[in-house]
């Protein structure tokens, strides 16, 4: 049994976020939303770095037909894969995203917040310093700041991975004492789950003492289709949070009672423990 968490982390990548159809599933977020306001109630404080925005905004764009109206040369090429189109997708995707946690949070009287970030204000030292002040005072009136990449104005050289890399990054900012990274998958396994053998059930790894050379080359590339990030960049987030001292897991956010069971220490997942050199 861990101790439990002062300040926690939870990312959200948009595989997890979507439906079997690839739409944004609401009744999950509002699962979400009752999950980390009870943690409120424990004294917990909570920071939620979510993907979405790109994937809200293609929704309501294919809803409204606009696709219909572009000239007819724009609209034959793969314009739906450019990066314009993405921000594009993203601008209008993010107030929608940001409106359906609102009312999640609201019916269970939790005020939120949304933090749109890019690595540049993580690297430069006067927006870092910014950005810290504004989450720990968030954090101190009780409030969950809802944090995104701000993928209106990003590049492809300035792209987190799906969001992966900005939750470490987050992590280390506030200095939380927990990363969960909820994924589609259990956990980090020994072998690719399309790889097992017939018949097998496969367990992920359920502890981590150190991220070596093995442990990165268990890590592939994301099959979803969804998502930008996969296996890989979450375990690079975790060496990244585990370096900084910030206990990691990766466990499969549509599992039930996720959040409280890591949280109650519970054997969820794949657990990365803080690195002795922090």
């Amino acid at each position: 049994m861990t101790d439990r968490p002062k300040r926690l982390v939870v990312k959200i990548g948009t595989s997890t976020l979507t439906d079997s159809l690839g739409r944004i599933d609401r009744a999950f977020i509002a699962d979400i939303a009752a999950s980390l306001s009870a943690q409120l109630q424990f004294g917990c404080e909570v920071l939620l770095v979510t993907s979405g925005a790109i994937r809200a905004g293609k929704e309501r764009l294919e809803a409204s037909q606009v696709h219909s109206r572009l000239p007819d040369d724009f609209a034959r090429s793969d314009f739906q894969n450019t990066l314009p189109y993405k921000q594009a997708a993203a601008a209008v995707g993010q107030g929608l995203l940001i409106h359906t946690y609102t009312e999640a949070f609201a019916w269970r009287g939790v005020d939120c917040a949304q933090i749109l970030l890019t690595r540049d204000d993580i690297a430069d030292h006067d927006r870092f310093l910014n950005a810290r002040n504004t989450l720990l005072t968030l954090l101190s009136l009780g409030v969950i700041p809802i944090i995104n990449e701000n993928d209106t104005v990003a590049v492809d050289e300035i792209k987190f991975g799906d969001n992966d890399m900005l939750a470490a990054l987050v992590a280390t900012l506030v200095e939380a004492d927990l990363l969960l990274i909820l994924s589609d998958v259990e956990g980090l396994y020994s072998i690719h789950p399309e790889d097992k053998p017939t018949g097998n059930t496969l367990v992920p790894i359920s502890c981590v003492l150190e991220i070596n050379a093995e442990i990165e080359n268990l890590a592939g590339l994301s099959k979803s289709g969804v998502g930008t990030g996969g296996m890989r960049t979450k375990v690079e987030a975790a060496k990244v949070a585990t370096e900084a001292g910030i206990r990691t897991v990766i466990a499969r956010g549509r599992r039930e009672r996720v959040i409280a069971d890591v949280i109650d220490g519970l054997e969820i997942g794949t657990t990365f423990l803080p690195s002795k050199k922090h």
